[in-house]
């Protein structure tokens, strides 16, 4: 059982299609813009940010064996990623994204992701079989988990030995798969990445800032959350009683797609580098605003 990588990342790795307006958008506008296609989804998002960081990320997912699936995983092997461990499907084909951003943000996504829920505790066959992993032996590292994997996956890592040692990241694929992670959130060695929205729909009641999200969701068991909240201060909560808010610096927001894989990322590898607390959040929150702030 060898391998070189330093984090697994499991979920999502998929086509992202984004549309971009450098304008306000609305229901049902057209305008010119521009349209890339690039490699995305929530585990390679993290994963290529990490890599960004120096880390060596492994990638757990599904992928068709189409040329969708192909060139993607092409392009993640070109980025440094490590996709020895994808699971291949003949029967499934190459999941995609595709959004639209404006000025105002966000303006509507879509995620087509069933061929990784579909694919279910497949992609988890390395961990098993002595490839990287197995029950006598599990993962003793850090793991990047994306709430794309389906709520019975979640909840079968939860209580699963093969990640009962390691060290859990877990982010949400957006707000309307947010509760997927309810399962997750008591975990003992689980660290939560969310956004405010995401906690008020776990939760069931709306907050109005981070730290409110944050303490709400270390009270219904969680034991370490980071709820982030835009432009606006983001909050750090511990079962121990620690709370930590900052406000990110004030950037012009030229993109979004990415932004919270970016933050979760970069706090990884500022904790790998030995910060803690308000240095290791003030390096993530650093890094995220370069992101969001270049096209």
């Amino acid at each position: 059982m060898t391998h070189r990588g330093d984090i697994l990342c499991i979920g999502s790795v998929l086509w992202d299609v984004i549309g971009r307006a450098p304008r306000r958008m609305g229901l049902g506008h057209d305008v010119p813009g521009r349209i890339e296609r690039l490699p995305g989804g929530v585990a390679m998002n993290i994963a290529a940010a990490c890599r960004r960081e120096g880390l060596r990320p492994i990638l757990l997912t599904v992928l068709g064996r189409d040329a969708e699936g192909r060139a993607l995983a092409d392009a993640c092997a070109a980025m440094g990623l490590m996709t020895d461990h994808v699971t291949w499907a003949d029967d499934l084909r190459t999941d995609r994204y595709m959004a639209i951003e404006a000025e105002n943000g966000l303006v509507a996504a879509v995620a087509d992701a069933h061929s990784l829920e579909e694919a279910g505790d497949r992609i988890l066959a390395p961990l098993r079989d002595g490839a990287l992993a197995s029950e006598a032996r599990p993962w003793r590292g850090l793991v990047a988990l994306d709430g794309n994997l389906t709520e019975a996956l979640l909840a079968e890592i939860a209580a699963s030995p093969l990640f009962a040692a390691a060290d859990l990241r877990v982010a949400p694929a957006s707000p309307g798969k947010a509760a997927r992670l309810s399962p997750l959130l008591p975990h003992a060695r689980a660290t939560v990445y969310i956004n405010r929205v995401e906690a008020a729909l776990i939760c069931g009641e709306a907050f109005d800032s981070a730290e409110a999200a944050a303490g709400a969701l270390v009270a219904r068991g969680a034991r370490r959350v980071l709820v982030t909240d835009g432009g606006a201060p983001m909050a750090e909560a511990r079962a121990d009683g620690t709370l930590i808010s900052l406000a990110p610096p004030a950037v012009s927001v030229c993109r979004v797609t990415g932004a919270g894989d970016c933050f979760m990322a970069s706090h990884i590898a500022a904790e790998i580098a030995g910060l803690d607390g308000t240095a290791a959040l003030e390096e993530a929150l650093a890094a995220t605003a370069l992101y969001v702030s270049t096209a």
